[in-house]
């Protein structure tokens, strides 16, 4: 499975693509890059960079899923909205190329790269570093967020696709359905 993981900014967007198996076990690094505007573009024609961007990266690397960070909310409303429509335009392109699509919020993607929801940005930085086998740290910080994001898709979809089957294999089985429900 490859997925792209995207870390949504209205000034820079990271995205990051990480190849590996269903279970979240062993993954690899494909590509990962930053979509930069410049300050003085108006908001829209960010929107469309990123827009332009995020599908010339699915086009070309063909990803099976994309994992996006959930909205924050920051003291600032303006700040929220913006990165709303920042996720709306990321979610619009995955949509459009029929890819699944995850939503982690920033603790859970720290949580399951650092083992700890509070991690600051360097640990998980370093953590993406280590679990990519990568000589340093990717740059600008943004794609290493990304690629976080996309780790923690590994491992949270994964973990989903299990309890899925579970749940298939359980339903089909009705001796097993029914010693299941007497437990509960």
């Amino acid at each position: 499975m490859r997925v792209l993981g995207i870390d949504p900014g209205s000034e820079t967007t990271g995205w990051g693509v990480v190849e590996g198996d269903s279970n979240g076990q062993r993954y690899r690094l494909i590509e990962f890059g930053a979509v930069k505007s410049p300050s003085s573009a108006t908001f829209s024609a960010r929107l469309l960079r990123i827009w332009r961007a995020l599908e010339e990266v699915i086009e070309r690397l063909q990803p099976d899923a994309c994992a996006i960070e959930e909205a924050f909310y920051s003291v600032n409303p303006k700040v929220t909205i913006k990165l709303g429509q920042v996720r709306g335009v990321a979610l619009l392109v995955a949509e459009k190329a029929a890819l699944q699509i995850g939503e982690y919020s920033p603790r859970r993607v720290k949580q399951t790269v650092a083992g700890y929801g509070n991690a600051d940005k360097q640990q998980v930085q370093q953590m993406v570093r280590v679990l990519l086998s990568l000589s340093a740290v990717p740059e600008p910080h943004d794609a290493a967020d990304a690629l976080a994001v996309a780790i923690c898709h590994f491992h949270h979809a994964g973990m989903s696709e299990r309890l899925i089957a579970a749940d298939t294999r359980t339903k089909f089985n009705p001796t097993v359905a029914a010693a299941t429900r007497r437990r509960v």
